[in-house]
């Protein structure tokens, strides 16, 4: 019998939970709105209930032996998310204990969206075979996992590896949703990106097809078609966004020295647009010991399938540290 994990992806709209086996075959899925649960204890519930519906529908039915769960704020050590912006739920939420108990005392692990693509990246993707290595997640804000000797940096509390919210501009930098000014979400990301074309737009009059979008409804993917298509300002908003990332990407090796740095999300799917900018800016800012030295790398995985991957590759490394235990128990 294969020994499959459950994967959980927590998103502020939906909720993904899938089985899936060590080497990133999905069984079974399930998705459902994460906004319809007011109570945070029918929402756990609902992914027990999930679980449980999934697992039936197997050839042999059981139980996963481990569940892994990525979430907004998800603390690795304490099994809670801890004050999630965009969840409906407020305060710390004991997810890993009560869906636990739920389950009568199944392994649950919990951590954050990006680090758990992170997991992810290095279990099933480009990462495979690295010990130090970065992803930085490029969606509506910026997450980053760090990975260094084979294990994902959490920090003393948790919460290490927020490359998003260091601070990159200092005089009138943009407004951030953690309440400072500058930081670096607000310049490398979907929301970032559509930030610099509006302010683009509003410094020239030079024509542009980004003009014919209302700003409510500009989106990076129009940026991105755009640019592709030729379009100055649009190309300049790309221009302008790599150089704010690549030099910030430049003062993390500085700090860590990775093997490669993985782009990740809506914002990376715009390949070279974001990813020259950014790897010419990193160069030009890298200590003569690094330059050259460290990749720069659009993510292979599949942008849908990431995060429930990564959850379940959070869950495929606790089930591979158990076995290994009982192994070298065998062998004393």
């Amino acid at each position: 019998m294969k020994k499959l994990v459950a994967g959980v992806d927590i998103g502020g709209t939906y909720t993904t939970c899938a089985l899936v086996d060590e080497f990133g075959k999905i069984y079974a899925s399930d998705k459902f709105k994460t906004t319809d649960f007011t109570d945070f204890s029918l929402f756990v519930a609902r992914i027990k209930d999930s679980i449980i519906e999934l697992s039936g529908k197997l050839k042999e039915p059981h139980l996963p032996e481990v569940i892994g769960i990525g979430a907004p704020n998800g603390n690795y050590y304490t099994g809670e998310i801890e004050h999630a912006p965009n969840l409906i739920w407020k305060g710390k939420l004991p997810l890993a204990k009560e869906l636990s108990n739920l389950f009568d005392g199944i392994k649950v692990i919990v951590t954050n969206d990006a680090n758990a693509a992170a997991i992810g990246e290095m279990m099933y993707g480009g990462a495979k075979g690295m010990k130090n290595f970065v992803l930085v997640t490029l969606g509506t804000g910026l997450g980053s996992g760090i990975v260094i000797d084979g294990n994902i940096v959490y920090g003393h509390d948790g919460f290490a590896g927020e490359l998003g919210h260091i601070r990159v501009v200092k005089e009138r930098g943009r407004t951030c949703g953690c309440g400072r000014t500058g930081c670096l979400e607000t310049y490398a990301s979907a929301t970032g990106l559509k930030r610099t074309a509006l302010e683009l737009m509003s410094q020239t009059e030079d024509p542009s097809k980004l003009r014919d979008t209302p700003a409510s409804q500009l989106t990076s993917e129009d940026i991105t078609l755009a640019a592709n298509a030729g379009d100055l300002i649009a190309r300049k908003t790309f221009t302008e966004t790599g150089e704010i990332l690549g030099e910030a990407l430049a003062n993390l090796v500085a700090l860590i020295s990775p093997e490669a740095i993985f782009l990740f999300g809506d914002l990376a799917k715009s390949g070279d647009l974001i990813l020259e900018p950014t790897k010419k800016a990193m160069e030009h800012n890298l200590m003569p010991l690094w330059k050259n030295k460290i990749k720069l790398i659009i993510s292979s995985i599949d942008s849908e399938l990431a995060p429930i991957l990564g959850a379940s590759a959070l869950a495929v490394k606790e089930l591979q540290k158990k076995y290994a235990f009982f192994e070298r128990r065998r062998v004393v």
